[in-house]
């Protein structure tokens, strides 16, 4: 009986605590956010959306990924932190946008490859600057690849292609 409350509790730890950001990542967003927007004093409200809605949506929005960042009474801006995938393993991304919902940072927060973590370029990740939740993006179209990278730029141009159009959806439907 003791080793089965044992895994079952290993079990519920691993449920609560395995589908969140580890805490070395939530210290790189809160120190983007304040280096971003310029505060120390700044709280973060998740956005919630409802079963229906996240359906219908590219990128989806759980509690854990999607904020409005509060500061002094007044919106800042907005933030989201997701994972995309690589070439056998997953990296974990930022993504700011100013409360007119429009992209002022992104960063690559933790690559776990050898190969392809360029893309964590300023130089390279500067190309989503000022992007909307009306714009699509494309390595074939509007987006520069990076030789030995092409997983990663693939990966991480669909997941902000998504993020936008959910973006915009989003707005669409009154939520941001």
């Amino acid at each position: 009986m003791k080793q089965l409350n044992g895994t079952a509790l290993v079990l519920v730890l691993f449920i609560v605590f395995g589908f969140t950001f580890p805490t070395n990542v939530n210290k790189r967003v809160l120190k983007e956010i304040e280096k971003t927007f310029e505060v120390t004093d700044f709280k973060m409200e998740p956005i919630v959306v409802s079963d229906d809605l996240n359906a219908q949506l590219p990128a989806k929005i759980s509690r854990e990924n999607l904020y409005r960042v509060q500061g002094n009474q007044s919106l800042l801006g907005y933030a989201f932190m997701d994972q995309a995938p690589s070439k056998t393993a997953a990296f974990d991304y930022l993504v700011l946008f100013d409360a007119n919902v429009k992209v002022i940072n992104t960063k690559v927060l933790v690559y776990r490859e050898e190969y392809g973590g360029e893309i964590g370029s300023k130089r390279w990740l500067k190309q989503f600057e000022g992007m909307t939740g009306g714009n699509r993006v494309s390595s074939e179209t509007n987006i520069d690849v990076i030789s030995g990278a092409t997983i990663s730029v693939n990966s991480m141009t669909k997941a902000m292609d998504e993020l936008f159009q959910t973006i915009g959806i989003l707005q669409e439907k009154g939520k941001l």
